[in-house]
């Protein structure tokens, strides 16, 4: 069990030493690379593995293991921490003047830790945990900017709804032990079945507790009706925080949601599907209609990331391994799609420059280089070919249509329509953003790019592209993934 961990326990560690190194060190960039280095040794190791098989991860030597490293695990701890390196490499000019910076980094370290143990958990005690350690350090993390109102309003907007989220998970995880007797998760399925049969009663209890879990995890990701705190938290936080959220933390409460319905409980999903269902098809509406009416970019970014989650959502009613694949495809393409679309913000914000839409005004000619990361990161997250966002979009909304003519019924098909219109829908404020940066002229005074964010930029811009282009190779790991997600469904 310890060596399973071990990954994460040199995060912790490295955690715990940063607030120390903050007193010894003078340059403070020197922080951010201390971060760096356990994130991109484990990023190492997981690459490494998922793609050419060279590095074993350890084994779980216990009977009954809390956590499981396999491909649907790795690749979603890939996720997290490829855009926890992103986060870290673009902090240090962002934060050079906020006092406590080791605290920072330490504060990142321990927020993909916890999200990584919720990817690895096969138990719901061990996932809850991991939810809490990322939701505790992402509290701290929105808050961190102590000079600015808007940042503490932030973290005390998204501590409360945190509470209330968590609240109701642990409410749902109590009702779902009390109806199967287990927390492990690949175990609940067939105990509820048994005790469906045997018991009065146990499936109302069971029923209540799915309300409960999607409300809990709902505002983990977002989902409407449990949205409102991200717009705001996403404004007030530190901008690469605001990606972290965006781009990871939210992903986390997919992954938790991916391996409870999708395992947990699917034997219960023909009381689920539908709700499930149609909060997708809402939450992608109202997320891309008021997007279209913000003015700060950091906003609009916001509810362009709620109407992302409603596509992710479409993946739970569908339920089959298409449809997983394209939604963790998805979780990948969007991790550095939403995560490079914020640290361009962070760069213009480093530079002096506000965060409402008429200050990309001639950024074409002012940066050239931020204007057309920008350009890149927005028309892959509207779904324009050949970029990542079109490939996992197309396999995402395919996999309805796939499942509404075999095995499932043939009402998913409107998923899929509700997907592609949403695509076009949200097009619009993407390209107004995009007429702003080329085509409306704005002050004359060129926008120099900070080196780190500059790094940070340019990773995500790859891997947008990369991943557009080699498409086939990445969904062929993201089937064999979802593989190993499904097979744990006794």
């Amino acid at each position: 069990m310890l060596n399973a961990f071990m990954p994460q326990l040199l995060l912790v560690l490295f955690a715990l030493i940063m607030p120390a190194l903050d007193y010894m060190v003078k340059d403070k960039r020197w922080l951010a690379f201390v971060a760096l280095t356990p994130l991109l040794g484990y990023a190492f190791a997981l690459a490494s593995w998922t793609l050419g098989g060279y590095w074993q991860p350890p084994s779980v030597e216990t009977g009954v293991p809390l956590i499981e490293v396999n491909l649907f695990s790795g690749a979603f701890a890939l996720a997290f921490v490829a855009v926890g390196i992103i986060v870290a490499l673009s902090s240090p000019e962002f934060i050079r003047n906020e006092r406590n910076q080791g605290e920072y980094y330490s504060l990142i370290l321990l927020a993909v830790t916890g999200m990584t143990v919720v990817a690895l958990a096969t138990d719901l005690i061990v996932l809850f945990v991991g939810l809490e350690i990322a939701g505790i350090a992402s509290f701290a993390l929105s808050g961190f900017s102590k000079k600015e109102r808007r940042s503490a309003e932030a973290a005390t907007k998204y501590f409360i709804v945190g509470g209330f989220s968590s609240a109701m998970t642990l409410f749902a995880i109590s009702l779902f032990y009390g109806v199967s007797g287990t927390t492990e998760i690949a175990a609940m399925g067939p105990q509820m079945e048994a005790m469906f049969s045997s018991v009065d009663g146990i499936r109302s209890a069971a029923t209540l507790a799915t309300v409960m879990l999607i409300a809990g995890l709902g505002f983990k990701i977002a989902a409407v009706p449990f949205h409102m705190w991200a717009p705001d938290v996403y404004e007030g936080a530190p901008t690469p925080i605001s990606g972290l959220l965006a781009a990871a933390s939210k992903k986390m409460g997919v992954a938790a949601m991916f391996k409870i319905f999708l395992v947990g409980i699917v034997v219960t999903k023909t009381d689920w599907e539908v709700a499930i269902a149609v909060i997708a098809v809402v939450t992608m509406t109202v997320g891309n209609l008021i997007a279209i009416s913000q003015s700060n970019i950091k906003r609009m970014l916001a509810y362009s990331s709620i109407a992302q989650a409603g596509y992710i959502l479409i993946v739970l009613p569908i339920g089959t391994e298409y449809a997983v694949a394209g939604g963790l495809f998805h979780v990948l393409t969007h991790a550095f799609m939403k995560s490079g679309a914020f640290m361009v913000v962070a760069a213009l914000t480093v530079r002096g420059i506000g965060e409402s839409l008429d200050d990309f005004r001639g950024l074409g000619k002012r940066s050239p280089f931020l204007a057309l990361a920008m350009m890149l990161f927005l028309l892959s997250l509207a779904g324009i070919p050949p970029l990542a966002g079109f490939a996992s979009k197309f396999v995402l909304f395919s996999s309805a249509v796939d499942a509404s003519i075999d095995p499932g019924p043939s009402w998913l098909v409107w998923l899929a329509v509700a997907g592609v219109l949403n695509s076009a829908l949200s097009l619009y404020y993407y390209a107004r953003v995009i007429k702003k940066m080329y085509m409306e002229k704005g002050p004359e005074e060129r926008v120099t790019v900070p080196t780190m964010t500059g790094a940070a930029i340019v990773i995500a811009l790859v891997m947008v592209i990369v991943l557009g282009i080699y498409f086939d190779a990445v969904l062929e790991l993201c089937r064999e993934a979802a593989g190993s997600l499904l097979q744990a469904i006794p």
